[in-house]
């Protein structure tokens, strides 16, 4: 086979994220956070990819994806090497995190370990502030079972009468408002932890007083969340959306989670109530639900066991206080978030909503902060009397209902509402501002990799492109147009759409190497993206390969490409190196660069190479001509590949090996090097202004 399995690439980076909680020389609780980081990763995977897989298995299909497996073999490979992962969270947890946890003061109780002292704190603790908040569920075998919640906790509990000893199954789940871990303070002034699953068992008796408490089990239930609007003839797509969500949390389950050791009976009465067969269930050796340790990882009081901070850097191609539009005049601005502030992009919005000189704000949103400048700033947009455009997109998994809530909260403040387009999820990343400057319309252009999401914009890495040329600005009103209007995607000078152009240009892009190298001329693609996996886009890769091209691939995820594809009548390519950097950051920026004879073209882009981005969605992908931000981008890509830290080498079985710095050989960590290089900029500019005296000019007489 030529491909690898999308499912085990992504459980192979899954895997990656999970060896860097196995690294003694980081910080303990940020240790803990990559294994938290894994427990969610795993839950969406199962929400949305296993679960898409099920369906597929339940309607009969044998339809074998590109690496030549049908959905039954998928799913049976998925659970195997999913088991293995299982393991080695739990044996990383309880051999390595919690002993060292203990030993800085955070010790994580079992009930059986509970001082009389302790039990009495408990006590009073559950009447004030979790008992009031729990509603045991009765459930029969011959009545329908409880709506449950996915994801969270629920304490199943065998109960007997006291006077017929006979037995019934009362399930109590866990709601979100209780903490998952409850503080108790030790006697040595250590700051004791006991999961709520632990206390609830301790006092539920107290629910049921003619009753005795035979046994209890805490479990987890994973639902299907590949549901979607089917758009064929849907007429009210927000109401449809409600609907769809109101269906994911009553879907069929996919994952059942328990501790490995616990009543039979009970395992047997949940497993009937759920109707989950024996390759749904995964045990458990400790805690169920490790992304909640998320929580303990930002714990307060424990920075001494956390990563020093990086803080964003202002941009030193910015000058404090000047309007955005006055640096957009004069040059094209481009940040590289996080090590650079999002700050900008935010100015972007907020100043042309106040601003007297703007007459129009457009913009695409696809994922939004809770508590959302861009959100407000477009709100006081309108309400000064701007025309404002908002495609919000209502597909975006996950966050359908805050987009649905953030879209009915701008339509009635007068902001013009679109939700998507039918049939593609929107999911280009540019915001429009259109300026009256003395008589003649101007407009300016945000363009990105990553969402209009400040609170991600410090945890992921993605490109910023501010520009004020013509011909972007022409082609962002032509994309405005076409997404609002329903018309096509054509005449753009320098955007590049999808799924109308971007794969062509791509695959017209790859094969104008492979013509250089079979020429003689050197040629190279070097590419940063979150997942590679369509099809064709490897195949072009494939023969660039073997036409000699040099291949280099930076992929944070899912990769489907081999680095050594089986032979097919042709010489093996060897000449494809790809690496996956896993660090502090998560890497989500598209960019894209192709030798092009020595004068090379550059892109960013908010698409992967996939076939979902390319021929199932509406993305843009945009030539850097600022040779200035073209240098830097170049750099960018570089840098991955000198990563001797934090860098894995994919292997061609789709497994990865750490990139070992060899002997002699200086220590390189891409994403620290970017952040220092940002703080020497900022800090260098800083002192230049310092250092820079403007003097006062007299008055001209009159």
């Amino acid at each position: 086979m030529s491909f690898i399995n999308r499912e085990i690439s992504w459980l192979e980076f899954n895997q990656r994220v999970l060896e860097q909680a196995y690294r003694t020389e980081l910080p303990l609780l940020e240790r803990v956070k990559f294994l938290a980081i894994t427990a969610s990763n795993m839950d969406e995977f199962f929400q949305v990819r296993v679960g898409g897989l099920q369906l597929m298995r339940a309607g009969g299909s044998r339809k074998r994806g590109i690496s030549g497996l049908t959905p039954s073999q998928q799913l049976t490979n998925i659970r195997k090497r999913a088991i293995t992962m299982i393991e080695d969270q739990y044996s990383l947890l309880n051999e390595q995190l919690i002993p060292a946890m203990a030993e800085k003061g955070m010790v994580l109780l079992k009930s059986d370990h509970l001082t009389p002292h302790q039990q009495e704190i408990l006590a009073q603790r559950f009447q004030q502030s979790i008992s009031p908040l729990l509603t045991p569920l009765a459930y029969s075998e011959d009545s329908l079972a409880p709506s449950l919640p996915a994801l969270s906790i629920i304490i199943a509990c065998e109960l007997a009468s006291k006077e017929t000893n006979e037995t019934r199954t009362v399930l109590i789940p866990v709601p979100d408002q209780i903490p998952r871990f409850i503080h108790i303070h030790s006697s040595d002034d250590t700051e004791s932890l006991i999961p709520v699953e632990e206390v609830i068992p301790l006092f539920a008796e107290e629910f049921f007083p003619d009753e005795e408490l035979h046994s209890t089990l805490p479990f987890r239930i994973t639902r299907n969340g590949d549901i979607a609007v089917q758009e064929e003839d849907v007429i009210d797509l927000a109401g449809e959306m409600e609907e769809v969500l109101a269906a994911r949390k009553t879907s069929n389950t996919v994952r059942l989670e328990y501790p490995v050791h616990g009543p039979k009976k009970l395992k047997a009465a949940i497993k009937h109530m759920l109707g989950a067969s024996n390759a749904e269930i995964y045990s458990a050796n400790g805690p169920l639900a490790l992304t909640d340790f998320m929580k303990l990882a930002f714990a307060a009081g424990y920075d001494d066991l956390r990563d020093d901070p990086w803080e964003p850097q202002p941009s030193s191609s910015i000058e404090p206080g000047e309007s955005i539009f006055d640096t957009l005049a004069d040059h094209d601005i481009m940040l590289n978030h996080p090590y650079e502030s999002f700050e900008p992009v935010l100015r972007f919005i907020e100043e042309a909503a106040i601003d007297p000189d703007t007459i129009a704000i457009k913009q695409v949103l696809y994922r939004t902060a809770a508590d959302s400048r861009i959100i407000k700033a477009l709100l006081r947009a309108a309400e000064n009397g701007k025309q404002v455009t908002v495609l919000v997109e209502l597909k975006a998994r996950f966050d359908e209902a805050r987009n649905l809530m953030r879209a009915d909260e701008l339509q009635r403040a007068g902001v013009q509402i679109v939700y998507g387009v039918k049939g593609l999820k929107t999911h280009a990343k540019i915001a429009l501002v259109i300026r009256n400057e003395d008589g003649q319309l101007k407009r300016y252009v945000h363009l990105g990799t990553g969402n209009y999401n400040e609170s991600t914009s410090r945890l992921y890495t993605d490109i910023s492109y501010l520009t004020a040329r013509p011909a972007y600005g022409a082609d962002a009103s032509l994309f405005f147009n076409a997404v609002t209007g329903r018309s096509k995607l054509t005449r753009f000078s320098k955007l590049v759409p999808a799924p109308t152009h971007m794969k062509p240009r791509l695959l017209e892009l790859i094969a104008a190497e492979g013509k250089r190298a079979k020429a003689g001329e050197p040629a190279a693609i070097t590419a940063k993206v979150n997942s590679l996996q369509d099809k064709d886009i490897i195949e072009a890769l494939y023969q660039a390969s073997v036409d000699g091209v040099d291949i280099r691939i930076n992929v944070r995820g899912i990769c489907c490409l081999k680095t050594t594809p089986a032979k097919n009548g042709r010489k093996e390519a060897r000449n494809i190196h790809v690496i996956s950097v896993i660090d502090r950051y998560l890497e989500h920026a598209r960019i894209f660069s192709f030798h092009h004879g020595g004068s090379p073209l550059v892109f960013i882009a908010s698409a992967d190479w996939m076939t979902r981005n390319l021929d199932k969605r509406v993305e843009l992908m945009i030539p850097i001509e600022d040779k200035a931000s073209r240098r830097r981008l170049l750099h960018i890509l570089d840098a991955a590949f000198k990563d001797n830290c934090n860098a894995y080498e994919i292997l061609p079985d789709g497994s990865s090996r750490l990139i070992e710095r060899k002997k002699g050989k200086k220590r390189f960590r891409m994403q620290e090097q970017l952040q220092q290089e940002a703080q020497k900029s900022a800090h260098a500019r800083a002192h230049e202004r310092s250092t820079t005296f403007e003097p006062h000019t007299p008055s001209s007489s009159i």
